[in-house]
């Protein structure tokens, strides 16, 4: 049996139709499953059971069956909410709970981080142990992520294999549901197709120029995959980085969703928001050397093939994966 958690989601969704067509195993999901936004992510897969988030870690601890791994995916990821507690019950106590019943059960234990947690970068982006304990995070989601990488690090009992991933910016099918949240080739698809040009932020920065801001922007997909491979492979225990290991700038981007979309490119720069302005990331970029030297050797979509592949197959056609 496997669990996962966040299956209603954005990225979690993509494991369900790989982990129940390549394997033999029951796959249960756990989510918030009253939100009708999210339906069309999970409602259409054939699953073994689905638990309510909040029943998940009672109705864990009455199973008798064997868990051949656990992928806690599931997060409360809004940036621009500043309620710690809120935080610290669903990202930080919750996992918490998780992870002592895998490490008890010496179950195999998944778990998403958050670039976020680089703040700045001033520390830059290693995903090595050392640097961990250095960095300052920039809002209380980022806080709750580092939060428990730092309590994993530091835990003396833990699972049998575990794997904390810090996912950079990633997009793909199924973030329908994500509103403000959504990744930026959602929102440009959309503000294309309505108004013929892509809104981006002006850089409140001398050193970066409107439209230069760079991140590490990943397809969903390679997500995926790599998650299959901690799952099947079980390489080392640790923390992993898991971005495509290259930074783009906004304007390749947008420019990769216009050609897609056979049009001309359209821009208009506006104010970053007030209320996200002062934890902005201007740069991002994984080292992936430590996923790459466990041994993972498949390549990354480029972002001009993972935007051409979810504009086509997924937003044109509002298509679900």
């Amino acid at each position: 049996m496997i669990i996962l958690t966040g299956a209603a989601g954005f990225i979690a969704s993509h494991l369900i139709t790989p982990l129940t067509t390549d394997t033999q195993e029951k796959l249960v999901l756990s989510d918030d499953f009253t939100r009708a936004d999210k339906f069309n992510n999970y409602l259409h897969k054939k699953v073994y059971k689905q638990i309510p988030r909040q029943e998940l870690i009672d109705w864990l601890s009455r199973q008798d069956e064997p868990i051949s791994c656990c992928l806690h995916l599931g997060a409360r990821t809004d940036t621009t909410e500043f309620n710690r507690e809120v935080f610290n019950v669903l990202n930080f106590q919750f996992t918490k709970n998780l992870w002592s019943f895998c490490a008890a059960r010496n179950i195999p234990f998944i778990y998403a981080s958050s670039a976020a947690t680089y703040g700045k970068g001033e520390f830059g982006y290693s995903d090595a142990n050392e640097v961990t304990a250095q960095l300052k995070p920039l809002n209380p989601y980022a806080e709750s992520k580092h939060a428990f990488d730092l309590w994993a690090l530091q835990a003396t009992q833990t699972p049998q294999h575990w794997y904390g991933l810090k996912f950079f910016n990633v997009y793909g099918p199924n973030e329908y549901h994500k509103g403000r949240m959504a990744s930026v080739v959602f929102h440009a698809f959309h503000q294309i197709q309505k108004q013929g040009h892509v809104k981006l932020f002006k850089s409140h920065r001398e050193d970066f120029s409107h439209g230069h801001q760079l991140r590490d922007f990943i397809y969903v997909k390679d997500l995926v995959k790599v998650i299959l491979y901690l799952m099947n492979q079980k390489p080392l225990s640790g923390i992993y980085n898991l971005g495509s290991g290259k930074a783009r700038s906004f304007l390749d981007l947008t420019a990769a969703v216009f050609k897609s979309l056979h049009q001309s490119e359209k821009i208009e720069f506006i104010d970053i928001p007030a209320d996200i302005r002062d934890s902005y990331q201007y740069f991002t970029e994984a080292p992936m050397q430590k996923l790459i030297q466990s041994g993972y050797t498949q390549a990354f979509y480029s972002l001009e093939e993972g935007i051409d592949d979810y504009v086509r197959n997924y937003l044109s056609l509002n298509a679900y994966a």
